[in-house]
């Protein structure tokens, strides 16, 4: 074959075609390209073949880098040239050795297979296409050749390679998609740019459905975003734009696929891919329709942290795409996955960020609403996450989280355990009852109604083990009750606790649990307006009852007394008369309290307005502070001894003695342990300075007779 080869082109052709002179080479590969076009013109293809298979071994692979790059490309491309339309029956021949020709070290080597390429593309065209996948893995490493000379042939390369595809009808998009998507990670900028700009030509060309396969090359797209390059940037994000202008005006898009990519590039760390996808995520919601319901779960999970974004374009997008995948009332039947959204939501409860929290919230509010029995399935899986919220340092946060809690309560068992939890979240964090206890039982007394809440409470309060705890608890609720506007309609049933069963009803429950306070349960008895019982109750305190904590607790009702809420007490006593019993607990209240203090000066202050009738004496007119009233017969008809019958008073007031007793016991045995703990360290203090004066005592004992020099 090379002696054929050799006996049809002159040896001084084969030399001159690697010369150093280019003119020589040039004429040499204008005399093959002559001789090619004669043997074809007679149709001895045999002989070309073994033509072009001597320049393959001769030249191409030769170990001489003037051969490789002057003389096997360059005749190669000067001998399809000669074949014109007959060359495609030689490519295969013809094409694989420049090809091996772009790996070669020597960059002149890889310019020249550029330029070979280059010529035998124009001649070939369509026929050209088979070799695509090959010659586009070839220029996509080309692009980023380290020589600038080869990357410029690589480009021009390229754009005809363009041109030839997209007036092709042979080229298989199905066979170069994986070629693509194998690339699409690459991290090189010239390549980035090299691969940008094929998905743009490939999806200009109206027979070549690039958005069918979008989902194989989207993600790599997307990671070219946060690009160092600018221009890369703007490449990736120019393409994607028009992506997604087809995406709306295309009738069948493979939205699951691609929400998958979506969601995960949402927690990029780069701003402007997170903005993308949400503004990606954000289409897809309106356009996606039932494709997309087996994804809200994961949509959701990508929106809710870029609720909190730093960019505000972000928050803003994000917030609208919430909005409308809120709105949709998915079928669970059709996939909707509502276990998987409220794992989503129980997962942001625990953001750092307050929006984020707070539209997790609104999520269970909506679900709750739209699916409550698929919702209550999944409760034991969400309600210790929902009770601990209640923690939450945003009273935002906390509202919303007694709204849904009011929600699920409507079932008398989850109530029970809300109150229940609540109370003893009080118990081990005081801190919170004092900060946001009054917030927390306010607002579940809108939401669930102040009584309902007040005897829960009431109910599970009376058998509190914690004496200590269940007092200051009462005193708490108690203070909510005398102050909110929340709770007026709980008083105003109290102040007919006397004249009515309701009220009767209520005050005897919240009686059983405010009993372990002296001072919450004088206030309840004077907003039942139960003021001989309250007197009695008063008279009934021993001296550990009087202590400092009891005259903090004196001192605010004092000063509560002076509210809108006490207005109807202290016009009563325009009319002593009718009410000596609450004079009696006024002038008692205030034989308890230090004389020297702000809240003694107040209430005496107020008794010395009473404009005392006939009917009542006082016994020292000297002294108004040591007065002494005296009830004339005709006090019998005092209004506050009226319907007394119908609650049992003296049972009442035994209860409460029987619980002061018991921490009055308590208090005994607390300070007997604190004694007695004392003791305990006393002694072990003792017994080390004993023996540690014994060590020195011996050591003494040890020393010589003669007393040392300097020791009398």
């Amino acid at each position: 074959m090379a002696a054929d080869a050799l006996s049809i082109i002159p040896g001084a052709v084969l030399r001159n075609l690697s010369d150093k002179l280019y003119e020589k080479r040039k004429n040499a590969a204008l005399e093959i390209e002559g001789i090619v076009k004669q043997l074809a013109t007679a149709g001895e293809h045999e002989k070309i073949s073994a033509v072009i298979s001597l320049l393959i071994n001769d030249f191409t692979y030769s170990p001489q880098a003037n051969h490789r790059k002057q003389g096997g490309l360059i005749g190669l491309a000067a001998v399809t040239v000669g074949l014109t339309s007959e060359a495609a029956q030689h490519l295969e021949q013809i094409v694989p050795p420049v090809l091996s020709s772009f790996l070669d070290q020597d960059s002149r080597v890889r310019y020249y297979a550029c330029e070979a390429l280059y010529n035998i593309a124009k001649v070939v065209r369509g026929d050209f296409i088979i070799y695509f996948n090959k010659i586009f893995d070839a220029l996509c490493k080309l692009s980023a050749d380290s020589d600038a000379n080869v990357q410029s042939a690589a480009h021009l390369l390229d754009r005809l390679v363009k041109d030839i595809v997209t007036e092709s009808d042979q080229f298989s998009i199905e066979e170069f998609i994986p070629l693509l998507r194998e690339r699409m990670n690459v991290l090189n900028p010239y390549v980035r740019q090299f691969l940008v700009g094929w998905i743009t030509v490939l999806d200009s060309v109206p027979d070549i459905d690039m958005l069918g396969f979008l989902p194989d090359f989207l993600d790599g797209l997307f990671n070219m975003l946060s690009d160092s390059s600018h221009e890369i940037r703007q490449q990736a994000d120019a393409a994607l734009s028009e992506f997604l202008q087809e995406i709306k005006n295309s009738p069948n898009v493979d939205y699951g696929r691609m929400a998958e990519i979506l969601v995960r590039r949402a927690g990029s760390t780069d701003e402007f891919t997170r903005l993308t996808s949400i503004t990606w995520i954000n289409e897809f919601v309106k356009l996606g329709g039932e494709q997309l319901v087996p994804y809200y779960a994961d949509i959701l999970g990508a929106i809710l942290p870029c609720i909190s974004d730093e960019e505000e374009k972000i928050r803003v997008v994000a917030r609208e795409t919430n909005e409308e995948l809120r709105a949709i009332n998915a079928d669970p039947a059709e996939g909707f996955d509502i276990g998987a959204i409220l794992s989503i939501g129980k997962r942001e409860l625990n953001s750092e960020h307050e929006a984020t929290r707070i539209e997790a919230l609104h999520w269970f509010s909506t679900l709750l609403a739209r699916y409550r029995v698929e919702f209550l399935a999944y409760l034991n899986d969400i309600f210790d996450p929902l009770l601990n919220a209640l923690s939450d340092p945003s009273d935002a946060v906390v509202l919303l989280v007694l709204e849904v809690h009011a929600c699920i309560a409507e079932e008398s068992h989850h109530f029970h355990h809300l109150v229940s939890y609540l109370i003893r979240t009080f118990h081990n964090n005081h801190v919170l009852l004092e900060k946001r206890g009054a917030l927390i039982v306010r607002r579940l007394c809108v939401l669930l109604g102040a009584e309902k809440v007040y005897r829960e409470f009431s109910t599970i309060l009376e058998s509190e083990i914690d004496l200590d705890f269940a007092s200051v608890m009462v005193q708490a609720l108690n203070l909510i009750l005398l102050t909110s506007t929340e709770l007026g309609g709980l008083r105003s049933l109290l102040k007919k606790s006397l004249v009515d069963s309701c009220g009767k009803d209520l005050f005897q429950s919240l009686y059983a649990s405010w009993r372990h306070s002296p001072m919450a349960t004088i206030s309840l008895c004077l907003l039942a307006q139960a003021y001989s019982h309250a007197s009695c109750v008063i008279q009934s305190l021993g001296e550990e009852d009087i202590n400092v904590k009891f005259l903090v607790q004196l001192d605010k009702l004092i000063r509560l007394l002076e509210t809108p809420v006490f207005a109807y007490l202290r016009l009563q006593l325009l009319e002593p008369g009718k009410h000596t019993w609450l004079l009696k607990t006024l002038y008692g209240l205030l034989m308890l309290l230090p004389q020297q203090s702000a809240a003694f000066k107040i209430l005496r202050t107020r008794l010395k307005t009473v404009p005392f009738s006939e009917n009542i004496k006082r016994t020292s007119s000297a002294n108004p502070y040591s007065q002494i009233l005296q009830v004339t017969e005709d006090g019998n008809r005092n209004q506050d001894t009226q319907n007394y019958s119908a609650i049992n008073f003296p049972s009442l007031l035994l209860q409460f003695e029987n619980m002061q007793q018991q921490h009055r016991n308590h208090l005994k045995g607390q300070l007997q342990s604190r004694k007695s703990a004392s003791a305990a360290t006393l002694s072990q203090e003792i017994q080390r300075y004993e023996e540690a004066h014994s060590s020195s005592l011996s050591e003494i004992s040890r020393l010589p007779s003669g007393a040392p020099k300097g020791i009398s």
